[in-house]
């Protein structure tokens, strides 16, 4: 059996390779949309991707069945309870996929969403199961949120039970050494306490996940329900678009270069300028009322947290990143890239009127300033949990385009998050809702606290 873990860090999204080596047929489960990794792995192997499949219809990121079933051929699946718009197979509780001696077992596990299945993995027909494939049902250390179809006439109770089900009899009824192989680890917004391994056993699970711990079904709904962050405003966009037929990504080819009349002329037809170079150079200068998302980070995550995925978008980049930075808003389904800023510098330079430096503070600074400003903390719940600033507004970054408005722009503002990559989205976030006098803090919460820490 060849079976491969492919591990994007920026979106802590995991998804799968496996193939027979004695057939060479071979499956990819829950593909990112930027495919050629799996293209080339395929044809270092020999394998020959027949089957696209998938755990459920994903909220996170645009899921790349399209793409690679138009490279490959494969045909593409889902549990019997997803209905897509393109052509897809509908895969039954218990089904049986053999690739040769390598047979896969699917397992309808429902709760994080309705259609979400498992696979487990046999080496041979008659060997004990190797591995699940779990996708967003069991974590490493947690389990899948049930709330993110609230809005879509399944309650959150409704699908932890379903949950509680699938765990205990489905996934949890598999021998203790079976590997335990997510869709997603720590960072990422589908679960609450993700750990930072990439697999597990069931076994290990079963001794350290507090969702799997004996307890009665209401308990468990009280437990899983309780303490979730606000997901990232992209989540419900991405989870519609997984359904659809839609455009494919050809991810080789750079965005268009666009001229300095081109890109004032996109502006004013309501255009965003996404400037993705990190906080440093952006805050020396960059376009009045452009966002910063700097591709050092959770680049695309924060992206789609902060920018209407309806909205035309205008990139700036180094030279030797446009195509990454394109191909990371089109792992989320942000596609409506319409150029970049070519020669940003000399548009600077011939354009100063449309340019502006970002203010960052220190901590001495905003000591001496800290009774004069509105102070707000962008960090996630349970972050802000474990201390913050005396005085600060609490505001999660992934809120802060729709909560903007408790805040008042008359008033001189700073915004930190942990480290300062974070705030500096946040901070041009305001500035581009009209607050004049924002700035962030060098270092976030954790430059305050050292530097509180040694003077005590």
């Amino acid at each position: 059996m060849i079976f491969e873990q492919h591990y994007l860090d920026c979106l802590s999204q995991a998804s799968y390779l496996i193939g027979d080596e004695g057939t060479g047929r071979a499956v990819v489960v829950d593909p990112r949309r930027d495919v050629e990794p799996y293209l080339a792995s395929a044809a270092e192997h020999g394998l020959t991707i027949e089957l696209v499949l998938e755990t459920h219809f994903h909220a996170d990121f645009l899921s790349g069945h399209l793409e690679l079933a138009a490279a490959t051929g494969a045909t593409i699946a889902y549990g019997s309870a997803a209905d897509t718009e393109f052509e897809s197979r509908k895969l039954a509780d218990g089904e049986r996929i053999e690739l040769g001696d390598v047979v896969l077992e699917i397992r309808h596990t429902p709760g994080h969403t309705p259609e979400s299945i498992s696979i487990v993995v046999f080496e041979s027909a008659d060997a004990a199961p190797h591995a699940v494939l779990t996708g967003d049902t069991l974590f490493i250390g947690d389990v899948g949120r049930p709330d993110l179809l609230a809005s879509k006439g399944v309650t959150s109770d409704e699908l932890a039970g379903m949950l509680y089900d699938s765990l205990h009899g489905q996934l949890m009824t598999l021998p203790d050494e079976t590997r335990v192989y997510p869709a997603h680890g720590a960072g990422s917004a589908c679960g609450k306490n993700l750990s930072t391994d990439t697999w597990s056993t069931i076994g290990e699970q079963r001794r350290s996940n507090y969702a799997v711990a004996p307890m009665e079904r209401a308990a468990f709904i009280d437990v899983v329900t309780a303490g979730q962050s606000a997901p990232p405003a992209y989540f419900s966009y991405d989870a519609g678009r997984n359904r659809e037929d839609r455009p494919l990504l050809d991810e080789h080819v750079a965005p268009r270069a666009l001229t300095l009349d081109e890109v004032v002329a996109a502006v004013d037809g309501g255009a965003l300028v996404l400037d993705t170079r990190d906080p440093e150079t952006f805050a020396a200068a960059h376009l009045r009322g452009s966002i910063n998302v700097g591709l050092g980070g959770r680049f695309a995550e924060f992206a789609g947290g902060v920018v209407a995925p309806d909205r035309d978008l205008v990139l700036v980049a180094e030279p030797d990143r446009v195509i990454e930075a394109r191909n990371r808003l089109a792992r989320i389904g942000f596609d409506r890239v319409v150029g970049v800023l070519a020669d940003h510098d000399e548009f600077f330079a011939a354009r100063p009127d449309l340019v502006a430096p970002a203010d960052r503070i220190d901590v001495a600074d905003l000591v001496d300033r800290l009774a004069d400003v509105q102070l707000v903390d962008i960090r996630q719940p349970g972050e802000t949990a474990a201390g913050a600033v005396e005085g600060a507004v609490l505001v999660p970054l992934t809120t802060l385009r729709a909560e903007h408005g408790v805040l008042d722009p008359s008033r001189p503002t700073v915004v930190y998050c942990a480290g300062g990559y974070r705030s500096s989205i946040a901070a041009s976030v305001l500035r581009a809702e009209g607050f004049d006098r924002v700035c962030d803090l060098r270092g976030g919460y954790g430059a305050w606290n050292d530097a509180r820490s040694s003077v005590g």
